[in-house]
């Protein structure tokens, strides 16, 4: 009898896993402070469900982020999508591959991209590596292989010569 009770309580878990998935809106003036405040490794992955490089990058994001767990790596999800497209789709992709990611709460590029790098022009997809206690930053304004993502992360993490 436990057995079934413990196994209807995975099932019950499994279940929901997924449920509440929904994409925060964010200023760009709070994802500032989330920058300038972060004491590890942290990477700032730009994104839409419209753009193509940004959905073949993700799940690079998402295997790194597992992978260098361990040595405070956190992988921060920005959506760019239209105001149109949240919550509805935004959320239900996010649900889909299973991330959390905020959405940008700004519709002036003009204003919000040169606040997280001078260089941004707006290309999506876009990233920011960032570690200030090693004080590192980098910015790509291009689409990311994984062997290109795994170097990034080596010297982000202060691996590197």
């Amino acid at each position: 009898m436990m057995k079934v009770k413990v196994l209807i309580l995975v099932l019950v878990l499994l279940s929901m896993e997924g449920i509440g998935q929904e994409a925060q809106k964010i200023k760009v003036t709070d994802l500032e402070k989330i920058i300038s405040e972060s004491r590890g490794p942290l990477i700032v992955n730009f994104w839409a469900t419209f753009c193509k490089p940004c959905m073949e990058e993700i799940p690079y994001f998402q295997k790194m982020q597992v992978k260098y767990e361990k040595d405070g790596l956190q992988v921060l999800f920005v959506s760019l999508d239209l105001q149109d497209d949240y919550p509805k789709k935004v959320n239900a992709f996010i649900k889909k591959r299973k991330m959390s990611t905020y959405f940008l709460d700004e519709t002036n590029a003009d204003y919000f991209c040169p606040r997280v790098d001078e260089k941004w022009s707006g290309v999506i997809p876009a990233t920011l590596f960032i570690n200030n206690g090693k004080n590192y930053r980098k910015f790509l304004e291009e689409q990311i292989s994984e062997d290109v993502f795994e170097n990034e992360i080596q010297e982000l993490l202060g691996r590197t010569n």
